[in-house]
């Protein structure tokens, strides 16, 4: 099937009356005219600490099976009369890091058109580059990345040009996402960087960094910089690292760092970002998901937030925002 390229008022409607497994909270949904589409980027090459990256979208997908679908937001079970489809996963071909990435950015680019809302579960960070490779069509770019704004929640501000000799490590997924030239970049709950990545932070006036130390300790400077993210003007893509969350919620995820946000507070920068009147998200990532064995926390944790990220999508359809 091809996915649609603009938004349809008339779809059928879906109601959650049988349990999927393999399905995002184990939803019936249709590949014909998604209104939102889950995809799921196994992509693990250039971890530096933990792994199990490449097993983090699958994982969530499981745990997301222990989600209630209820939320007062649509005050409905989802998917709430909208279609949910859990497409197929990327196949992980690519015998090295450019044509794994090139693949990913394909794998997306599918689904990249405007009509369904993606969202992506990985992986390693590293992908990023990849997710703006393959928004190059978007109706809302359109050959020009100088629209498009990065909301980034992330423990590390991967800004580093390299990392052992790699320009494509997951530590610098931030900074080859700016050279497609990006209108602006937002990162909150950073804690983790080296002195050459504080300098460029400092001098760059297309970074916005809010710091886990400045923002957490308080209440000011974390009202001001939820102003600030629903300020933002244009499209919107948000890329989530689960790492961006205190490590004592999500131990399992590849670079755990402690002092982070907890996970109301990372719902409350979602729900900024995609309440924004004058923004619209046109897709969100979930990544650096590792599976937890004993106790499925972390997963668990990252579909919650992925099913928030549904929830403030739809609910943007119901009242018309969108």
């Amino acid at each position: 099937m091809t996915p649609n390229s603009q938004y349809h008022n008339n779809l059928p409607r879906f109601v959650a009356d049988e349990f999927v497994e393999g399905n995002f909270l184990g939803l019936p949904g249709e590949s014909e005219n998604p209104d939102v589409v889950v995809l799921q980027v196994p992509y693990e090459l250039t971890t530096s600490y933990g792994q199990g990256t490449i097993d983090g979208p699958s994982s969530c997908i499981e745990a997301s099976g222990q989600v209630e679908l209820f939320d007062p937001i649509l005050a409905d079970d989802l998917p709430a009369g909208y279609n949910i489809y859990t497409a197929p996963s990327w196949d992980g071909e690519g015998n090295s890091l450019d044509q794994q990435l090139s693949n990913i950015a394909a794998y997306l680019a599918e689904w990249q058109t405007g009509g369904a809302f993606p969202l992506i579960l990985g992986g390693e960070h590293g992908m990023l580059p990849a997710v703006m490779k393959s928004l190059t069509n978007h109706p809302a770019v359109n050959l020009d990345f100088g629209r498009l704004n990065l909301v980034q929640i992330d423990a590390h501000a991967d800004l580093r040009q390299e990392l052992d000799g790699e320009p494509f490590s997951h530590a610098c997924s931030a900074n080859r996402a700016m050279e497609f030239g990006l209108k602006h970049l937002y990162q909150i709950g950073i804690r983790a960087y080296s002195k050459e990545e504080y300098s460029r932070i400092i001098s760059d006036d297309k970074i916005s960094t809010f710091f886990a130390a400045e923002i957490l300790r308080n209440t000011t400077n974390w009202q001001q910089m939820l102003s600030q993210l629903r300020a933002i003007e244009g499209p919107i893509y948000l890329t989530i690292d689960i790492d961006g969350l205190d490590g004592g919620i999500v131990p399992a995820t590849g670079t755990p760092v402690p002092g982070g946000l907890s996970f109301w507070q990372a719902v409350e920068i979602m729900e900024a970002v995609f309440s924004a009147p004058n923004a619209r998200v046109i897709g969100m990532d979930i990544n650096e998901i590792v599976p937890q064995k004993d106790t499925p926390l972390t997963q668990f944790t990252a579909a919650m937030l992925a099913t928030k990220g549904i929830v403030y999508h739809i609910n943007n359809r119901i009242t018309g925002k969108w």
